[in-house]
């Protein structure tokens, strides 16, 4: 949007008490951000949720004076604008009740992505859950998703990291404005995220630093993605807050089970066994579940003709072979394997073009 746009969009989300949710209802009804601070208050008040408290400070000057300084620093330092009216805005935040009114971003970010996932866990990860994380990662990255995080420590740098190093775009969502960053180890694994991703969050460079906005910014994490991965949470932490939020706007959630006593698997086995969250145990699970196709140079590649099969890859082989096509559930029932297990074993010989999966959740050899 122009920057004389800009000016009132940022001025509306200074404004105290309203919040994104009602500014986005103010501007629905008045046609823009301008046209609100036009309207005459009696006017507004007949919407529903917008009482006198909300709209009280709205006239007041301070809310152009601080959108004026924040927009020069906007354009000292390059930052991206989405405006949730605009193309640009992330497709899913749009469908967020509470998605920000602005989202500001820096670095490289292809926002248009299709094929978009969230990573969140505890910041006490195990050497089990880097190791975990990082094969999943690895385990996806021909399908190239996008990798979103809270760029904390523990589950979010690693997967930060294992997306960068598997050349993935990755987008650290922020609890802060871009003017600064946290936690300041981090700092050097800035440039490689903004290479080939970037960082977003809607707090201004004035905002001050606490502890809620990690909740707040909680939302985005959850509300880009298509799915939320859990990979180790104790009983109680911010994962699961971003996990209840993404079944709260319909995404589906995955968390990582893990054994009764560990500390922090309890998260990840609460959210499974009261059904708020698929087992995930492979990359397989994943993309069962989102039905996720392999892109086409992967489906071009020709069976070798001398492939050397694993055991458990010749009984499913064998078992096309003689059925000609069958859906995954039928192949792991009469192949007598786990249905996570005979996706894991699909998606390997998928890879190896030894099959291809058909509409319908079906597979056949090539």
């Amino acid at each position: 949007m122009d920057f004389s746009q800009l000016i009132y969009a940022l001025a509306l989300q200074h404004v105290p008490n309203l919040g994104d949710s009602n500014a986005k209802k103010l501007i629905r009804h008045c046609g823009s951000a301008e046209a609100v601070f036009k309207e005459k208050k009696q006017h507004l008040l007949k919407l529903d949720g917008i009482g006198k408290t909300r709209i009280a400070d709205l006239q007041n000057a301070v809310h152009f004076k601080a959108a004026e300084n924040e927009l020069k620093f906007i354009e000292r330092n390059n930052i991206q604008v989405s405006y949730f009216q605009e193309q640009d805005y992330p497709d899913k935040l749009k469908h967020c009740f509470d998605g920000p009114l602005l989202l500001f971003s820096r670095g490289n970010i292809k926002f248009d992505q299709q094929k978009m996932i969230s990573i969140v866990g505890t910041r006490n990860i195990t050497n089990h859950g880097v190791t975990f994380c990082e094969e999943l990662v690895a385990e996806l990255a021909p399908l190239n998703p996008v990798i979103v995080s809270g760029f904390a420590y523990g589950v979010d740098i690693t997967a930060h990291r294992a997306a960068a190093r598997n050349k993935l775009q990755t987008i650290g969502c922020l609890a802060h404005g871009l003017n600064q960053i946290y936690p300041k180890a981090h700092r050097k694994y800035m440039q490689a995220i903004e290479e080939n991703g970037g960082f977003c969050t809607d707090f201004w460079s004035t905002d001050k630093f606490d502890r809620n906005n990690f909740l707040k910014r909680n939302r985005i994490i959850a509300g880009l993605s298509e799915a939320t991965i859990v990979i180790e949470s104790a009983e109680k932490g911010g994962s699961l807050v971003t996990a209840d939020l993404a079944n709260s706007y319909n995404r589906e959630v995955f968390a990582v089970p893990g054994r009764p006593g560990d500390n922090y698997s309890k998260g990840c086995n609460n959210l499974i066994k009261f059904q708020n969250a698929h087992v995930l145990t492979s990359a397989a699970d994943l993309i069962y579940i989102l039905n996720w196709d392999l892109p086409a140079s992967q489906k071009a590649v020709q069976k070798q003709l001398f492939v050397e099969l694993e055991p458990e890859e010749e009984i499913i082989a064998q078992y096309l072979q003689n059925m000609g096509k069958a859906e995954l559930d039928l192949i792991a029932l009469n192949c007598k394997y786990p249905t996570f297990k005979a996706a894991s074993v699909l998606l390997n010989m998928e890879l190896k073009g030894l099959i291809r999966p058909l509409p319908g959740k079906l597979f056949e050899l090539i």
